[in-house]
Protein backbone atom coordinates (compact mmCIF):
# COMPACT_ATOMS: atom_id res chain seq x y z
CA UNK A 1 0.00 0.00 0.00
CA UNK A 2 1.17 3.26 -0.98
CA UNK A 3 1.56 5.73 2.37
CA UNK A 4 -0.38 8.66 2.61
CA UNK A 5 1.29 12.20 3.32
CA UNK A 6 0.32 14.09 6.33
CA UNK A 7 1.22 17.69 6.82
CA UNK A 8 0.40 21.81 8.43
CA UNK A 9 0.38 21.11 12.04
CA UNK A 10 2.14 23.05 14.32
CA UNK A 11 1.71 25.22 17.52
CA UNK A 12 -0.98 27.04 17.59
CA UNK A 13 -2.80 29.03 21.04
CA UNK A 14 -5.78 27.91 21.82
CA UNK A 15 -8.97 29.42 19.52
CA UNK A 16 -6.62 29.78 16.43
CA UNK A 17 -6.93 27.20 13.34
CA UNK A 18 -4.80 25.22 11.05
CA UNK A 19 -5.09 23.22 8.33
CA UNK A 20 -3.74 19.73 7.81
CA UNK A 21 -2.99 18.27 3.93
CA UNK A 22 -3.20 14.78 3.08
CA UNK A 23 -1.37 13.86 0.06
CA UNK A 24 -3.00 11.05 -1.68
CA UNK A 25 -0.86 10.36 -4.28
CA UNK A 26 -3.84 9.69 -6.75
CA UNK A 27 -4.71 6.33 -5.64
CA UNK A 28 -7.95 7.67 -4.84
CA UNK A 29 -10.16 5.01 -6.82
CA UNK A 30 -8.98 2.19 -4.69
CA UNK A 31 -10.42 3.05 -1.03
CA UNK A 32 -13.97 4.06 -0.37
CA UNK A 33 -12.49 7.56 1.25
CA UNK A 34 -9.95 8.89 3.28
CA UNK A 35 -9.89 9.72 7.44
CA UNK A 36 -8.36 11.74 9.58
CA UNK A 37 -7.39 10.37 12.75
CA UNK A 38 -5.24 11.84 16.00
CA UNK A 39 -3.59 9.93 19.15
CA UNK A 40 -1.48 10.93 21.98
CA UNK A 41 0.90 9.06 23.92
CA UNK A 42 -0.68 5.79 25.58
CA UNK A 43 -4.01 6.46 23.98
CA UNK A 44 -5.60 4.10 20.91
CA UNK A 45 -6.00 6.11 18.17
CA UNK A 46 -9.22 8.06 17.72
CA UNK A 47 -11.20 8.71 14.90
CA UNK A 48 -11.88 12.51 13.52
CA UNK A 49 -13.49 12.74 10.39
CA UNK A 50 -13.98 11.38 7.38
CA UNK A 51 -14.91 11.92 3.74
CA UNK A 52 -15.99 9.67 0.68
CA UNK A 53 -14.75 9.81 -2.71
CA UNK A 54 -18.32 9.20 -4.88
CA UNK A 55 -20.72 10.38 -2.70
CA UNK A 56 -18.88 13.36 -0.39
CA UNK A 57 -20.23 12.30 2.80
CA UNK A 58 -18.25 13.68 6.05
CA UNK A 59 -18.13 12.54 8.76
CA UNK A 60 -17.05 13.67 12.14
CA UNK A 61 -16.72 12.40 15.45
CA UNK A 62 -18.99 14.87 18.17
CA UNK A 63 -15.77 16.82 19.94
CA UNK A 64 -14.73 18.51 16.68
CA UNK A 65 -18.52 19.26 14.79
CA UNK A 66 -18.99 22.67 14.28
CA UNK A 67 -15.04 22.99 14.90
CA UNK A 68 -13.58 21.13 12.00
CA UNK A 69 -14.13 20.73 8.46
CA UNK A 70 -13.26 17.70 6.42
CA UNK A 71 -12.75 18.57 2.35
CA UNK A 72 -11.11 17.27 -0.79
CA UNK A 73 -9.38 18.55 -3.72
CA UNK A 74 -9.47 15.71 -6.28
CA UNK A 75 -7.37 17.91 -8.85
CA UNK A 76 -4.44 17.55 -6.40
CA UNK A 77 -5.31 14.30 -4.68
CA UNK A 78 -5.45 15.85 -1.66
CA UNK A 79 -7.84 15.88 1.49
CA UNK A 80 -7.93 18.42 3.84
CA UNK A 81 -8.58 19.30 7.67
CA UNK A 82 -9.18 22.31 8.54
CA UNK A 83 -9.18 22.99 11.93
CA UNK A 84 -10.94 26.48 14.19
CA UNK A 85 -11.50 27.04 17.39
CA UNK A 86 -8.70 25.21 18.61
CA UNK A 87 -8.53 23.69 22.43
CA UNK A 88 -5.80 22.38 24.19
CA UNK A 89 -7.64 18.89 24.55
CA UNK A 90 -6.91 18.95 20.36
CA UNK A 91 -3.29 18.34 21.02
CA UNK A 92 -2.11 15.14 19.40
CA UNK A 93 -0.61 13.74 16.71
CA UNK A 94 -2.38 13.73 13.38
CA UNK A 95 -2.61 10.98 10.49
CA UNK A 96 -5.36 10.35 7.69
CA UNK A 97 -5.37 7.06 6.34
CA UNK A 98 -7.70 5.42 3.37
CA UNK A 99 -10.81 3.69 4.53
CA UNK A 100 -12.43 0.62 2.44
CA UNK A 101 -15.14 -0.71 4.14
CA UNK A 102 -16.59 -2.16 7.88
CA UNK A 103 -17.43 0.57 10.67
CA UNK A 104 -15.59 3.83 9.51
CA UNK A 105 -14.88 4.87 13.14
CA UNK A 106 -12.58 1.50 13.80
CA UNK A 107 -8.79 2.80 12.57
CA UNK A 108 -8.40 -1.16 11.97
CA UNK A 109 -10.69 -0.83 9.06
CA UNK A 110 -8.14 1.97 7.43
CA UNK A 111 -4.65 1.28 6.31
CA UNK A 112 -1.58 3.42 4.42
CA UNK A 113 -1.25 5.61 7.26
CA UNK A 114 1.08 8.15 6.97
CA UNK A 115 3.89 9.55 10.09
CA UNK A 116 1.67 12.00 10.98
CA UNK A 117 1.52 15.38 11.93
CA UNK A 118 2.19 17.21 15.17
CA UNK A 119 -0.45 19.12 16.06
CA UNK A 120 -0.30 21.51 19.77
CA UNK A 121 -3.08 24.04 21.04
CA UNK A 122 -1.47 25.68 24.18
CA UNK A 123 -3.75 27.57 26.44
Amino acid sequence: QVQLVESGGGLVQAGGSLRLSCATSGRTFTSYGIGWFRQVPGKEREFVALVTWSTDNKYYTSSVKGRFTISRDNAKDTVYLQMNSLKPEDTAVYYCARYYSGTYYYHGNYNGWGQGTQVTVSS
